[in-house]
């Protein structure tokens, strides 16, 4: 089943929010939800990241040895051969591939000892008899030194049970802080929202901790806890609450044949940055085994994904920081004559500090150049700059037009790490739509904060930035922040930051 559109999830929210009430800025949680809330949760640790850094090492370790003992010991007395180096790279390469095989790799074992240690001892002699056995049918035995085979074997074993010691030890402190769960919470709390619970709670090595249940039902149906779980709130509760603690996956306990009531909850429940599943262990309509995805034994369906995770967040961390860092290098003349400008043109400080939208809705402080004049900064954004505006100075006028002023976010992206170079533009925390705030103007609005707000963004090289003074141009750039979203890419990265400053050239007419 693949995840649902959210380009299609947005047009049915909006359909049917004609006419709704006004929306609460900020839910009551129940106690027992505030319990869980106020607890202390660190970030979570990727296990495919975890599992990717430790074929690395061993392959970089296993290759460090085989090389240091042949410059140490062979190539003094038999002179340098490249053979030898590819015979290393290659012992090295072939153990981690076999360590794959032996499934090894997995976050479960690296917090166990015995089974892990047995299959790793087994799989180095594998390889090293592999190794013997190629060098007898090609002939090259009389040229292999055994006293550096020997030691190869050994240290490289040594070495092997003592980074998977020190492992074992760093992944069972991640474990005690919770950095290898995967939170969970419950959508329902009757008989098949026990039966789940009971289900993962009962595997064994499972990384999913159960927070609780949720259920909008207030009947006999809806219990007060499933399988030892609380019951925290009703769905509408459950976005507020996973903007307080980490939420990794969402879990409906409900039969397919509600599809009514699970695409009410989805429209509600979609703008959140986690993985959102259909449980299917009571359902009796059975698909092909691959079209589930599993937890242990629990068979689920997809819904939603959340987005850039794992691999595509390393990478998109390491895109910010290190282009970031340059084009800050490049930047610091532009920002020391812009800053200059500033202060002569009027009294006041450089930067302006403003409180804006961030990743899951946090709060994070924006750095800018100051456009307006100090008097009648507005830290909120509680009324728009428009065209002309007497609040902007000269200075202020022409480093807006080209976007200048939001040079200082680069601190943002570099130090901070609250801002990417690119993805949707972070919105001030009481941005306005004539008298209503951008996220009661629009449907799904929330679902651009999904990843982490950018300098720059799709939205903006297609001509969607500047003042918002219609319905169309709000509704735009949360089109193409969903477009950007859901087809992220290092390339697409790329090439929006290329774009941006042919679109600042040509696409300002709407920036003041």
């Amino acid at each position: 089943m693949e995840p649902i559109n959210a380009r299609s999830m947005l047009d049915a929210a909006a359909i049917a929010s004609a006419d709704r009430p006004p929306v609460e800025r900020r839910r009551r949680l129940s106690p027992a939800a505030l319990t869980v809330t106020n607890q202390k949760v660190g970030r979570a640790y990727s296990p495919i990241v975890i599992a990717g850094v430790v074929r690395v090492i061993d392959f970089a370790m296993l290759s460090a040895i085989g090389i240091a003992l042949y410059f140490g010991y062979v190539a003094p007395l038999r002179g340098f051969s490249w053979e030898f180096l590819a015979a290393i790279f290659g012992v090295a390469a072939t153990a981690v591939i076999c360590f794959q095989a032996a499934d090894i790799y997995q976050v479960q074992l690296f917090r166990g000892h015995l089974r892990q240690m047995t299959r790793m001892v087994s799989s180095w002699a594998f390889v090293f008899l592999l190794f013997v056995s190629a060098s007898f049918i090609v002939k090259l035995g009389s040229e292999i030194s055994r006293l550096w085979l020997t030691a190869f074997f050994v240290s490289g074993l040594a070495a092997l049970v003592a980074g998977r010691l020190f492992l074992r030890s760093l992944v069972r402190d991640w474990a005690r802080q919770g950095r290898l769960d995967r939170r969970t919470i419950i959508v329902g709390a009757d008989q098949s929202g026990e039966q789940l619970v009971q289900a993962l709670k009962t595997q064994d090595d499972s990384d999913i901790h159960v927070l609780g249940v949720f259920d909008d039902r207030n009947d006999d149906r809806a219990m007060e806890t499933c399988a030892g779980s609380p019951k925290l709130g009703k769905v509408d509760d459950i976005v507020e609450f996973a903007r307080r603690t980490r939420i990794d996956l969402v879990l409906f306990a409900l039969p397919i044949s509600a599809e009514t009531r699970i695409l009410d909850m989805l429209k509600k429940l979609w703008v959140l940055p986690v993985d959102i599943r259909l449980s299917a262990h009571t359902n009796k309509l059975r698909f092909r085994p691959r079209s589930y995805s599993y937890l242990g034994e629990v068979p689920t369906l997809d819904v939603f994904e959340a987005p850039i995770t794992d691999w595509d967040l390393v990478m998109k961390w390491l895109f910010d920081h290190v282009v970031g860092f340059v084009i800050l290098v490049l930047a610091v003349p532009v920002m020391g004559l812009v800053a200059l400008a500033v202060k002569l043109d009027s009294p006041g400080p450089v930067l302006f500090r403003q409180k804006r939208f961030g990743f899951n809705n946090e709060r994070i402080d924006v750095f800018k150049f100051r456009s307006m004049y100090h008097h009648q900064a507005d830290p909120t954004a509680s009324k728009v700059v428009t065209k002309n505006d007497p609040r902007v100075t000269r200075v202020g006028r022409f480093i807006r037009k080209t976007s200048l002023d939001e040079l200082p976010q680069l601190f943002n992206v570099v130090f901070k790490s609250n801002l990417s170079l690119v993805g949707p533009r972070p919105h001030a925390v009481q941005g306005k739509l004539q008298s209503r705030l951008f996220d009661e103007a629009v449907d799904g609005y929330f679902a651009r904060h999904r990843v982490k707000p950018g300098i720059t963004g799709w939205a903006q090289i297609n001509g969607w930035r500047g003042e918002v003074d219609t319905d169309e141009k709000i509704q735009k750039r949360v089109e193409f922040d969903l477009y950007y979203i859901e087809n992220w890419s290092v390339l697409f990265d790329l090439y929006i930051l290329l774009k941006t400053p042919i679109a600042l050239m040509t696409k300002s007419e709407n920036a003041y």
